[in-house]
């Protein structure tokens, strides 16, 4: 077996996807959004890091984070939003016989994607992806329609237009 390893690099920006266990027809993190703040907000307050952009999908969730300078430990953080999020569900999800024995939940898929932010293009260019992620997936036919995304503070910071559609030839079709 391969040992995975991620880079550690302090204080550095990162895009990530974290996608549920069971992909078709799960809605649970739009279900627990209430649920799914109260966790970050708790692991922010804990382990702080700034929150750059961010959507929630039915059963995914993309977002850039940056950490402090001299801190590398996003590790940590994903592991404390995925147990406390797990905890805050009733159980009932379906799980593989390696979950059971493991004693772990099946909320969540087991990895998740983690991409450095290389510079200011390619941080641009993650941003609209996660903006334009709603509309990708056919969840809504304009971006400001999709209520669990950090596009709404861009709007409000005045970054972009309430009908900006992203630089659809820009896009990306990394992460999923």
């Amino acid at each position: 077996m391969t040992e995975y390893r991620r880079a550690r690099i302090e204080g550095a920006t990162w895009f990530f996807t974290l996608n549920c266990a069971e992909r078709r027809g799960n809605h649970l993190l739009v279900e627990h959004i209430a649920l799914l703040r109260r966790v970050f907000r708790k692991v922010k307050k804990d382990h702080p890091f700034k929150i750059d952009a961010m959507v929630v999908l039915p059963d995914h969730l993309h977002c850039i984070w940056t950490l402090p300078p001299g801190d590398a430990d996003y590790k940590t953080r994903w592991a404390l939003i995925k147990a406390g999020f797990s905890r805050g569900i009733p159980l009932g999800e379906k799980r593989s016989q390696s979950r059971i024995k493991r004693g772990e939940r099946g909320i969540w898929q087991r990895r998740y994607w983690e991409h450095l932010i290389r510079d200011d293009h390619d941080y641009r260019r993650h941003v609209d992806y996660i903006h334009w992620n709603p509309v990708k997936h056919g969840w809504v036919n304009q971006i400001r329609d999709w209520p669990h995304s950090s596009f709404h503070t861009y709007v409000r910071r005045g970054i972009v237009p309430s009908d900006w559609a992203g630089g659809a030839d820009e896009i990306l079709e990394a992460g999923e």
